[in-house]
């Protein structure tokens, strides 16, 4: 007999929208932080990096574009849809951008998102901010699987996906178009229980 009874929500809908979006350390002195309107030009200087811009849609062409784009960012936080934070140092602005889009509280999944600039990479702290926030979403908001995908020409997040506990489940062919064309992908995951 098929039981009529509906499956739970991983994560009942307005958990996310009742907390207020934390603050989270870093070993060196890296922060998590929401992102804050004074941080417009990281964006608008991520936007013109070629790295950047090859391996992320971002695009952002004027400091009044970073400032509505950091407010859809508090948007999405309340409508349950993203997690978003800067990387940076107590004092100074933002050098980067991790969290969760994608977010679907109902299956208990998000994939995650990020970037840094330039003078903040080679030092580990994508890896450090990727564990960091895989915590936070398993353990506190309570999500049971994470994701993390990136085209097969990117050994960096191959390496981040590693150092932060993620497992390759395999390659996803012709999953993400790029400026250059379609790339696979390999898909990564953390779930409840890893770590």
């Amino acid at each position: 007999m098929i039981s009529s009874s509906p499956i739970p929500h991983v994560v009942p809908a307005g958990r996310m929208a009742q907390l207020e979006q934390p603050v989270l350390g870093l070993p060196g002195g890296w922060e998590l932080r929401p992102w804050l309107l004074s941080d417009a030009d990281a964006l608008v200087t991520a936007s013109q990096d070629q790295a950047i811009r090859r391996w992320n849609r971002l695009l952002v062409n004027s400091p009044e574009e970073a400032r509505q784009r950091i407010e859809r960012m508090r948007q999405r936080w309340q409508a349950e849809l993203s997690a978003i934070w800067a990387i940076a140092r107590p004092d100074s602005g933002a050098m980067g951008l991790i969290g969760w889009g994608d977010i679907d509280l109902k299956e208990g999944s998000a994939e995650i998102v990020y970037w840094l600039l330039p003078a903040a990479r080679g030092g580990g702290v994508t890896a450090e901010a990727t564990g960091r926030i895989s915590r936070w979403a398993l353990n506190d908001l309570g999500l049971h699987r994470l994701r993390l995908c990136h085209s097969v020409a990117n050994p960096a997040s191959c390496r981040v996906a590693d150092k932060a506990g993620y497992s390759l489940e395999g390659t996803m062919r012709s999953a993400l178009l790029h400026a250059d064309g379609w790339h696979d992908e390999h898909l990564h995951a953390l779930i409840q229980g890893d770590i």
